[in-house]
């Protein structure tokens, strides 16, 4: 049953964040939806979201109080922490956000407040980390005064298909009670069902798994595809091939960007070398992943010789398509459309981008990238499609006059139809 006393305040309107908080402002009759970021809250008042995630229109007729006032929590009673959890320069878990958000919180908790976590984290973050800063902040005693829950989030950009109700969530809560309170608010917006995980680290470790195992799944395919390449054969073809088996898993070789499959496993790994194990498949999968960038360039750069269209790298003209992590998205998170760039730029090549989806004051500011039109794209060596945005099928007819003669076309995600370009161009997909 719904408990309609229950004031809920979402910390971080990102991505995962927002979609919760208005689902439950369109069952719950007080709502905060909480933000640093004064750019963000405005926009969202201007019934704006940037990520495309939810529409102008429910934002309209969302009762959802924005803020990036803190003192706008207090008087909460339920809390879900939605901030992200990136990783550092070298690859380790970086907490600042979650730290940050449970100072933020800590003074507004009241006694029998609840706080749950969605935010990717190893197991134990909960109960080692964000446990000891809220009571430290709060003067109140977790399991007493304050409790704790885990729900992961399993938001998945640009998918209208599964969406967060449609999406079975995981719940878990540090006693009988407070897990009825999860399944009070999270059942009352998720219509797919609720899996209840017997304690919080199952929770968190089924999170960060999840994640593992498709970035394994696509390192294998990736790996494949540097050796099929090597042996003349398209991967595309054999996958086709191998996919009429009944049994066979679809996975495709790419570019592994984004918040969740190129961070969680580091978390992961970050995790057992605590405990003293030093996981050998995760991270060599992540090798072969990172890996990935450089090799499309440097695959560009020697059909861009072998064609014999210029004398040098440095005198190369090449055009990259799309420079968000994954298609119809503007997400620039962990993209590694930046290291195809990056190597062409080391090679002395000229490199034109271009992404209609992407804010290209982020993009500059994010990356260090310039954005060129579209118009610009014009006597080029080589085109990437290195992200295959819906818009960019328009772009196919016409490739050819964009090309000089004898051009390349790279094609990453197998997006272009190869019988649609003249022979006089050289194509290539990974």
């Amino acid at each position: 049953m719904k408990n309609d006393n229950e004031r809920i305040a979402l910390v971080g309107l990102g991505y995962v964040g927002l979609p919760v908080a208005i689902a439950l402002a369109e069952k719950y009759q007080d709502v905060v939806g909480f933000d640093v970021s004064q750019r963000r809250v405005e926009a969202l008042r201007d019934k704006h979201d940037w990520t495309g995630e939810i529409e102008g229109a429910r934002l309209a007729a969302s009762s959802l109080q924005v803020t990036s006032d803190p003192a706008d929590l207090a008087e909460c009673t339920f809390f879900i922490v939605t901030v992200p959890t990136p990783i550092d320069d070298a690859n380790e878990p970086d907490l600042t956000p979650v730290v940050s958000a449970c100072r933020l919180i800590a003074p507004y908790l009241t006694s029998g407040a609840v706080v749950v976590f969605e935010s990717t984290v190893y197991p134990g973050v909960t109960d080692d980390v964000c446990a000891p800063l809220l009571e430290e902040h709060s003067g109140l005693i977790r399991g007493r005064d304050f409790f704790l829950g885990y729900s992961p989030e399993r938001i998945n950009p640009g998918d209208k298909e599964h969406r967060l109700d449609t999406i079975t969530k995981i719940i878990a809560a540090e006693d009988e009670t407070t897990l009825t309170r999860l399944r009070s608010v999270y059942g009352s917006v998720v219509s797919a069902g609720l899996h209840e995980a017997p304690s919080i680290k199952v929770a968190e470790a089924a999170k960060v798994i999840e994640n593992t195992q498709r970035d394994l799944n696509i390192a294998l395919m990736n790996e494949l595809a540097l050796i099929l390449d090597r042996m003349g054969i398209r991967t595309r073809d054999v996958l086709d091939a191998a996919g009429t088996k009944w049994n066979f898993l679809r996975f495709s070789p790419g570019l592994v960007g984004g918040h969740c499959i190129g961070v969680d496993p580091y978390y992961l790994t970050h995790a057992s070398e605590k405990i003293g194990y030093m996981p050998e498949v995760i991270l060599a999968g992540r090798r072969v992943n990172n890996g990935m960038g450089a090799f499309i360039a440097h695959k560009a750069l020697s059909m861009i010789k072998d064609s014999k269209i210029t004398d040098t790298s440095a005198q190369s003209r090449i055009g990259v398509l799309g420079l968000t992590f994954k298609e119809n998205v503007p997400d620039l998170r962990n993209s590694k459309v930046p290291d195809v760039i990056e190597t062409l730029r080391e090679a002395g090549a000229h490199v034109l981008v271009h992404d209609p989806r992407v804010d290209p004051e982020e993009a500059r500011h994010e990356y260090g990238i310039d954005l060129s039109e579209a118009d610009a794209f014009v006597d080029l060596d080589a085109v990437i499609f290195a992200v295959p945005h819906d818009e960019f099928g328009d772009w196919i007819p016409g490739l050819a006059d964009r090309l000089r003669s004898g051009g390349v076309v790279v094609d990453v995600r197998s997006f272009v139809d190869r019988s649609c370009l003249p022979s006089t161009l050289r194509y290539w997909s990974l």
